[in-house]
């Protein structure tokens, strides 16, 4: 436990980060795997607009920091291929 004030409140701010770290990797994840199971049930257009979604996702977690966008670009790449080849 920190005994120092400007730590204590260094402690409370990565905690609140941490939460909304959390919850951003969450939602990405349930889109991708959301568009994934789309693109196995066949119907592209359901899958490409769940696509969209994943991809959009994966945007705002760049612009909140917490992913860098080169990871989201490969993300987004990889996300697509395989939504694409599940259709296929």
């Amino acid at each position: 436990m920190a005994n120092i004030a400007s730590q204590i409140k260094r402690n409370r701010q990565n905690e609140k980060a941490r939460q909304r770290n959390q919850s951003a990797r969450s939602e990405m994840k349930t889109m991708a795997r959301q568009a994934l199971e789309a693109g196995d049930a066949g119907d592209a257009e359901v899958a490409r607009e769940a696509l969209r979604k994943a991809q959009r996702t994966i945007d705002r977690a760049v612009s909140a920091g917490v992913l860098h966008r080169n990871t989201a670009a490969r993300r987004k790449s990889r996300l697509g291929r395989q939504v694409e080849s599940r259709l296929g």
